[in-house]
């Protein structure tokens, strides 16, 4: 794919609250979050390993039975078929990096 922009990718508005962007490799999907205060993702899991980074305010993220706030530099990584969910405390930005690719999300990236 080369270098592109970030602000360039299509945003899509996937849940109340919550836009994102992809972009996706051939082994990796990278989604870049913008959570508005009091945005959730709800409860859910995939078979997908996926690291979230936070670049910018504060995301309350709960894996399994483990709740944390996290804010900018904190990162967590969500093992496979390992249920999670989150709020945004404040406006969020996040980057999610999946292995291997999200098919489910293909059809939104580059």
């Amino acid at each position: 794919m080369g270098f592109f922009k970030i602000d360039k990718l299509k945003e899509l508005n996937l849940l109340p609250g919550v836009n994102a962007r992809f972009f996706h490799t051939d082994n990796m999907t990278f989604a870049h979050w913008i959570f508005e205060e009091g945005a959730e993702m709800p409860k859910h899991s995939h078979p997908h390993e996926q690291v979230s980074h936070i670049i910018n305010g504060t995301f309350e993220l709960t894996i399994g039975d483990k709740s944390e706030h996290m804010k900018l530099g904190s990162a967590a990584i969500i093992e496979p078929n390992t249920p999670h969910f989150g709020k945004a405390i404040t406006k969020c930005y996040i980057i999610d990096v999946f292995h291997p690719v999200r098919e489910d999300y293909r059809e939104f990236g580059d």
